[in-house]
């Protein structure tokens, strides 16, 4: 396919996503299956584009006077790719398979218009709903936020301590040039152009044989920071895939038992085959069927819990940029009461002393430090543990952390402006003894 006719094709995709309100991938997914004759470079580049254009479709609607999808998708051909209106006009020519040709008002709105006068909201692509929500959090700084939060995220690994080092990694992947994160001690990052294709990892012999895992570097600190030590007993409340499950065995060094649950046997699934590529074998994997009566036998015997709570998955946009436009208020209220259900059904199961890893991938208040403060308030025997103590986890690299990333009474927020990570919240709550 032409430049040309892959942007056809994702002006078509971005049509679809809207009029049938549903997730960027089931578009890209029918489209493909449709379109048989486009190669994996095509599909790639076409949900580059795609994506791209729902990072910054906001403010490419307000440099375009109107929010269709071409509109949006050329503006974003301007803001995200920086393509000026003349090498737009190349590509958007009416020949056979390309885009009808650009109309005497868009290319004037491409040539002249900015983002002069735009509310926070455009500047940071963010819904205008949840302004006042950012604004409680970043306030005159939320489009800066806003708009880190709509880049495209890099491709963070974790190393497996269980099976080697980073350096071991590093020769490994060398063709792929990782470098070392910037905060965490065991992952490596490779930076990806925005039309570049992720490269396949999970073809790697570093990833088949459990050297590395994908794993945000927001998330592997999230574990880092729960501080779960060797000989523990731990219980992930929310395991999900088992990314956090897989970091803290081999922050445990095999010692001590975690015990993997979650509410949704479905998003366990992933969990199994990743422990036997892993070499974990500290961790038991508990399904919704028997969640009940086995962790009521736990009760009183934890060291520590880690709650990777659902949220709004506001701190994950850079790699889920379509669902920040289908989030709606009600999402957000039930969300919080979930949150606070798991908070107080973790309670029991902690030991004197034990300690709550609480996590969010949002960077609502509402959904962090306000579920924070309502927990303790109903729960006095717990206080938050300072922020400053928990960052000790990282070593050397604690000062600046916590310098970089948002400190508050209630804990840590990381977000990508600050730390160069997903937009992560983590606060440790401990009880007294």
């Amino acid at each position: 396919m032409t430049p040309s006719a892959r942007l056809a094709a994702a002006i078509e995709v971005l049509a679809d996503i809207e009029t049938q309100r549903r997730p960027a991938s089931d578009a890209l997914k029918e489209w493909g299956l449709g379109h048989r004759f486009a190669g994996s470079g095509d599909r790639a580049g076409i949900a580059g584009l795609v994506y791209d254009t729902l990072r910054r479709r906001a403010s490419s609607a307000f440099l375009m006077g109107e929010a269709t999808p071409r509109a949006v998708l050329l503006g974003m051909l301007k803001r995200e790719r920086g393509l000026d209106a003349d090498a737009i006009a190349q590509l958007v020519d009416g020949s056979r398979y390309a885009p009808p040709a650009l109309t005497d008002a868009e290319r004037e709105r491409l040539g002249a218009a900015d983002l002069t006068g735009a509310p926070p909201h455009v500047l940071g692509d963010y819904p205008e709903w949840l302004d006042p929500y950012f604004a409680r959090v970043f306030g005159d700084e939320r489009a800066e936020e806003g708009t880190a939060l709509a880049s495209r995220a890099p491709l963070d690994l974790r190393i497996n301590t269980l099976k080697g080092e980073r350096e071991d990694a590093i020769e490994a992947l060398y063709d792929l040039s990782p470098e070392f994160t910037r905060w965490s001690p065991h992952g490596l990052r490779i930076k990806l152009s925005a039309s570049a294709k992720s490269p396949a990892v999970h073809a790697e012999p570093a990833y088949l044989k459990g050297l590395v895992e994908i794993q945000d570097e927001g998330s592997q600190l999230a574990a880092l920071l729960a501080g779960a030590k060797p000989g523990e007993q731990v219980v992930d409340l929310c395991a999900g895939g088992g990314g956090k499950t897989l970091a803290m065995a081999a922050l445990m060094e095999n010692k001590g038992q975690i015990y993997a649950t979650d509410t949704d046997k479905r998003r366990l699934a992933p969990i199994h085959a990743r422990l036997d590529r892993s070499g974990a074998r500290n961790v038991q994997v508990r399904t919704p069927k028997s969640i009940g009566n086995e962790l009521a036998e736990l009760a009183g015997r934890i060291d520590l819990v880690l709650i990777d709570a659902p949220c709004t998955g506001t701190g994950a946009w850079r790699r889920n940029p379509d669902a920040k436009w289908r989030i709606r208020p009600g999402a957000l209220e039930q969300r919080v009461k979930e949150q606070a259900e798991i908070l107080d059904g973790a309670v029991s199961l902690l030991k004197p002393s034990g300690r709550i890893a609480y996590v969010t991938c949002s960077v609502l208040d509402e959904e962090n430090g306000a579920q924070v403060r309502a927990f303790v308030g109903r729960h006095p025997e717990f206080s938050v543990e300072k922020p400053g103590e928990v960052a000790k986890a990282l070593g050397e690299r604690a000062y600046l952390f916590t310098r970089a990333a948002l400190v508050s009474g209630e804990g840590l927020l990381m977000t990508p402006r600050r730390t160069d990570t997903d937009g992560f919240f983590i606060s440790l709550l401990r009880r007294s003894g």
